[in-house]
């Protein structure tokens, strides 16, 4: 199998793919998006890239993929994303990759980049049934033991912090209850969210003056009609007109 990898470089003269072996130990674990360490030219060092596309056989003489990273924040999805913004805005497809890495991630320095988050989850090791019934015959009968074990029962798998919280009781319980059997405290990633503590409200759609209702249409109709023109939009200091310039050209892009 052989994966077509672009390099994590913004020079021009890169902006193509290159054709890799990927080794038989590697084709469980590695999909599109993947983040991948290759030998690139004469350099000593491994350079590293993303791989956009798969392929049974290549023309040219390969190389082995010398190492798959192990964050998975890029799916075919993306990438097809990254390929038409790379496209509409003649930009380099590494540059676009990298719109969808998390803040934190884009550095090609490893060492510097933001690591996942992970946390201590605790989940039910005996069942239900059992751990009521233990608890209707007086086996367990600390009070906050079974307030542990009976929010567990409705709420399985949660962050040992927000247990605290809900249950109000001190990790010392829950290490007494790993330690009987009941439950078990293990480590798990859980993914950065950006927009975790923020509100995002939907807008409703603006109603155009008719000014901009007329220079609207008249975009339209040209990008209807292919027609290779140019529109430069004014606007008061600070309206972002330097962003509002519309090029269209006849391949319609």
């Amino acid at each position: 199998m052989i994966a077509e990898v672009i390099i994590n470089n913004s020079a021009k003269q890169l902006d193509r793919t290159f054709d890799y072996n990927v080794p038989d130990e590697m084709k469980n674990d590695i999909k599109i998006g993947s983040r991948v360490l290759v030998p690139f030219g004469n350099m000593k060092r491994l350079e590293e890239g993303f791989i956009v596309n798969f392929k049974e056989t290549t023309e040219y003489k390969t190389k082995d993929i010398a190492k798959i990273g192990k964050e998975s924040t890029l799916d075919e999805n993306k990438v097809e994303l990254a390929k038409w913004i790379a496209k509409r805005y003649f930009c380099n497809l590494s540059e676009s990759i990298k719109l969808m890495l998390p803040p934190g991630t884009k550095t090609k320095n490893i060492e510097k980049r933001i690591k996942e988050k992970t946390g201590n989850f605790v989940i039910l090791k005996k069942e239900k049934d059992e751990i009521e019934f233990e608890i209707e015959t007086g086996k367990i009968k600390s009070e906050k033991q079974i307030r542990v074990l009976r929010f567990l029962i409705n709420n399985d798998d949660i962050y040992i912090s927000d247990l605290e919280q809900f249950t109000e009781v001190s990790k010392a319980i829950m290490k007494t209850l790993e330690k009987n059997g009941y439950i078990e405290i293990y480590e798990k990633q859980t993914p950065r969210n950006p927009f975790i503590n923020k509100e995002v409200k939907s807008s409703n759609k603006l109603k155009l003056t008719e000014e901009q209702q007329n220079a609207y249409e008249k975009i339209e109709e040209s990008i209807d009609d292919k027609m290779n023109s140019e529109f430069l939009i004014f606007g008061i200091t600070g309206s972002r007109k330097n962003r509002n310039i519309f090029a269209v050209n006849r391949k319609g892009i």
